[in-house]
């Protein structure tokens, strides 16, 4: 056991896992003893269950984050495992822990999604397997609320670094307030880190003058280190600036002895390093997070000729990155990611010391140098990692303010990045932000703006929000057309505004309108960009949907295979993804499906989720589709244990991921609804089911197909308890509304109606059953053929109630003619799908089969 603050010896071990992140130890660092010491027999003397973070707070430039590495280092052999996780944003802290995943003999977030490994290694540590002795840092995490859902209850430990004070009360945290240097640490500091160069008189005068803040102290001894400067010298060049701020007024926004140790690291800085000013300037207005080193590595047109002088030479350009780390102004990381980072303490005094131009003027060039950074193709999932590491610099750089074109095309990539990586919530707030900026600086009709009004509906569609989407794409059209404009970029935006409002048409139930709109868009979009762009491969994937929506299935498939056929060329077409491409291969395996073939349907719903799960990652729109789609062709084929594992595993992703309320959850949950029924586990299918019937209306309106094919599905659970009454009441009040949307001739209305025969038949209204049967099957068999697995399950029915009215009434050739019917159905079960199928089992016992809804994505 090593003593509470006892130094841990260079050659000890370190734990078996020892996180990549965790900066090196600092061998400056000082004194802090009574803190350590508190910290540590704290934290061995929790003996509760769950586990005390202990909050290490104070302000900025007090050596919180130096106080959690040394604790790291020190104690890091009565540890297994000690891991890092920055917490500045929500995302950074949910990604860093899912990367201990592969780590703990998890599955990575390449295969399960980040929320998914993220979650698993929070399981596994509260579980204490392998590892009982475990120690995480959430380094600079100001809102507890960031991180409470993150934070392993068991056997483990917890530090947490913040500037907010208000961990106190926080149930079990436990804070320790961090404060400046006490005396004879600061002395014993500038000792170490200027051995030899100033006397303990020297070294106390200067920590009196920078009031023992650590930060301060680093950068002063920083500029004596590098400067032929004496302390003498330095301490009146100090006692100056102190006076000028106090005269400025500054001392109350910032702290006074880091202001005055800034300006003198600056003033030593421009004599030693001219050409870093710039640069120094430049990266106070980026975010306080790390950024990409690339950023500088060339000048773009249109930046302040000093930068542009610095950047256009590399060799000064690293002389003055190297004289910004010299001077203790920037943070530089080579080992990982090859990142540059500046305190956000720094980047406010920097920004404080600029007039309002250069300001402005800094800005500027930092979104010119962010825009040439950006990749231009947010569509490809190799450019994803790029855009991540920039996109923590829009916010807080104002990018979206900017009217410069070059930077308004960046915002509109990464507002295109969001929605294709599938960061809808992100999406729709950064959409809604960009697009009420633009709007009240620019005319309606600016071409910016209309894109901004496209991308926002089509991110706020996935989340569901559809009459909002409806309204926005209206809205774009109406000015569009208005405008009178006929050139090339117009008509490139005019285009797919139309394919989005495609999707309105189809959100709104409006499935026969949509195919006519998409009809007309793949010819168009034909014209315009070849048959063989990827635009027109999406509009003809779309139109695809269409026909699978207004059940002409043959025609679905056969579109969606030429989609899947051009999609997975290689090379791919211009401008196709691989979203795109998992896309087209899910819509055939659903098209197929609908057309009853579901072996093969799962043949390729297991390539397409594969597929999507490797190139997009386990948590996408598209991947939880695939999966929700597989699971029905599962169910479809009769392996409910695969299915049911299969759809509830993506119905409580799709609750993480997604929440309750999303189009994407209800599918899932629909799907599991139908499994759960036909498993047997009627209690827990009720209660979804009834959750799911209130949340369509709400969502898609009281009349869109999809609520009717909802309480369809409830309406199957009512018969089977029981309830046939309650069931024929719901089915009538479904089918009355699929006709007056659909019409009768429409797969969703057949199949309410076969069920509704059904109800009828349990009631004892044969002869309304029979009536009701006879229409339902010849429909079918015109809509969908003799041999698809909905027409076989009607004429099954009807062969039993036929068979069994013809026995009652004594009436041989009603009886005869249900004989008849049954024979060539069973025939025609054991040529489509086998008589080893379990609807073929259920056929042969003369026993009624349920049909039921599962809705495909709008």
């Amino acid at each position: 056991m090593t003593d509470p603050v006892g130094e841990t010896p260079a050659s000890a071990g370190i734990p078996q896992i020892w996180g990549a992140r965790i900066p090196a130890r600092n061998h400056n660092f000082t004194g802090r003893k009574d803190l350590l010491t508190a910290l540590r027999e704290g934290i061995k003397n929790n003996v509760a269950a769950a586990v005390v973070p202990y909050a290490l707070h104070g302000m900025a430039g007090v050596g919180k984050t130096q106080l959690a590495i040394e604790y790291a280092h020190r104690f890091r052999t009565e540890y297994q495992l000690v891991w890092w996780i920055p917490s500045a944003q929500e995302s950074l802290v949910r990604s860093s822990l899912a990367g201990l995943a592969p780590r703990l003999d998890l599955p990575p977030a390449s295969k399960v999604g980040v929320e998914e490994a993220a979650n698993s290694v929070r399981q596994a540590l509260e579980r204490g397997a392998p590892y009982s002795r475990w120690l995480l840092i959430f380094d600079n995490a100001d809102q507890p609320e960031d991180i409470n859902a993150f934070v392993p209850q068991g056997p483990g430990d917890v530090l947490i670094t913040s500037r907010n004070p208000n961990w106190k009360g926080r149930g079990r945290v436990a804070t320790v307030e961090v404060d400046v240097f006490p005396r004879a640490e600061s002395i014993e500091f500038l000792g170490k880190r200027l051995s030899g160069a100033l006397g303990e008189e020297e070294a106390d005068h200067l920590a009196d003058a920078l009031g023992d803040l650590p930060l301060a102290l680093e950068q002063a001894a920083s500029v004596l280190q590098e400067s032929a400067m004496s302390v003498d010298g330095y301490l009146d060049l100090l006692r100056d600036r102190i006076g000028d701020l106090l005269l400025e007024g500054e001392a109350n926004e910032y702290p006074r002895p880091m202001t005055a140790a800034w300006r003198l690291a600056v003033e030593e800085l421009e004599r030693n390093y001219p050409n870093a000013v710039p640069l120094l300037r430049c990266c106070a207005y980026f975010g306080p997070e790390p950024f990409p080193r690339d950023v500088f590595r060339a000048a773009t047109e249109g930046v302040s000729p000093e930068l542009a002088e610095i950047l256009d030479d590399a060799i000064k350009t690293n002389r003055a990155i190297a004289g910004l780390r010299r001077y203790a102004l920037i943070r530089v990381e080579i080992e990982n990611d090859r990142t540059l980072q500046m305190h956000r303490l720094i980047q406010g005094l920097v920004r404080n010391a600029l007039t309002e131009e250069e300001g402005a003027r800094c800005q500027r060039d930092v979104h010119l140098l962010l825009a040439e950074a950006t990749p231009k193709d947010p569509d490809q999932t190799e450019s994803w990692r790029d855009f991540a590491a920039l996109y923590a610099h829009i916010g807080p750089t104002k990018a979206i303010d900017s009217t410069e074109p070059r930077v308004r095309t960046m915002v509109l990539a990464f507002a295109r990045y969001l929605y294709v990586s599938s960061d809808q919530a992100g999406g729709a707030s950064f959409s809604q932000q960009v697009h009420d900026r633009w709007a009240k600086v620019s005319p309606p009709d600016d071409l910016n703006v209309l894109r901004a009004r496209r991308l926002r509906a089509i991110l706020i569609r996935e989340r569901g929000q559809y009459a909002e989407a409806h309204r926005l794409n209206q809205e774009t059209l109406r000015i569009m057309r208005a405008s009178g404009r006929e050139d090339d970029e117009f008509r490139d935006l005019l285009l797919a505004v139309i394919d989005s409002s495609g999707a309105d048409l189809r959100a709104r139930g409006e499935f026969r309108q949509g195919r006519e709109q998409d009809e007309f868009s793949l010819q168009e979009h034909q014209n315009f960009f070849g048959a063989d762009h990827a635009r027109t491969i999406r509009v003809m994937n779309n139109l695809a949907l269409d026909y699978g929506l207004v059940s002409d299935y043959v025609r679905a498939r056969e579109l969606q295979e030429r989609c899947y056929r051009m999609a997975c060329r290689r090379p791919r077409p211009e401008g196709m993804s691989a979203m795109e491409e998992a896309n087209s291969l899910n819509g055939l395996a659903r098209a197929v499906r609908l057309l009853g073939e579901f072996r093969d349907a799962i043949d390729f719903g297991e390539e397409a989720l594969a597929l999507a799960t490797e190139q997009l990652g386990l948590e996408h729109a598209v991947t939880i589709r695939a999966s929700t789609d597989l699971a029905i062709a599962k169910r479809r084929a009769g392996r409910y244990q695969e299915s049911l594992e299969f759809a509830r595993a993506t119905h409580e992703r799709c609750l993480r991921v997604f929440g309750q309320a999303h189009p994407d959850t209800l599918a899932s949950a629909t799907s599991l609804v139908n499994i759960l029924r036909t498993m047997n586990k009627q209690d827990e299918a009720v209660k979804l089911a009834k959750t799911v019937t209130d949340l369509y209306p709400d969502m898609y309106g009281p009349e869109h197909p999809y609520a009717f094919g909802a309480l369809g599905n409830l309406a199957l659970l009512h018969r089977i308890r029981g309830e046939a009454t309650t069931a024929r009441s719901m089915n009538e009040k479904a089918l009355e509304g699929l006709e007056n949307t659909l019409g009768r001739d429409h797969h969703y209305s057949l199949t309410v109606a076969t069920n509704l025969a059904s109800d009828l038949a349990e009631l004892g209204d044969l002869s309304g059953a029979i009536g009701l049967g006879r229409g339902t099957l010849r429909r079918l068999r015109g809509l969908l053929g003799l041999d698809h697995p909905m027409t076989l399950a009607c004429a099954a029915n009807l062969s039993v109630d036929l068979e069994r009215e013809g026995r009652e009434q004594r009436n041989d050739a009603v009886q005869k003619e249900g004989e008849e019917l049954y024979e060539d159905t069973v025939h025609r079960y054991a040529r489509v799908l086998g008589l080893a199928h379990p609807d073929a089992t259920v056929a042969t016992e003369r026993r009624h089969l349920d049909c039921d809804f599962d809705p495909p994505p709008i």
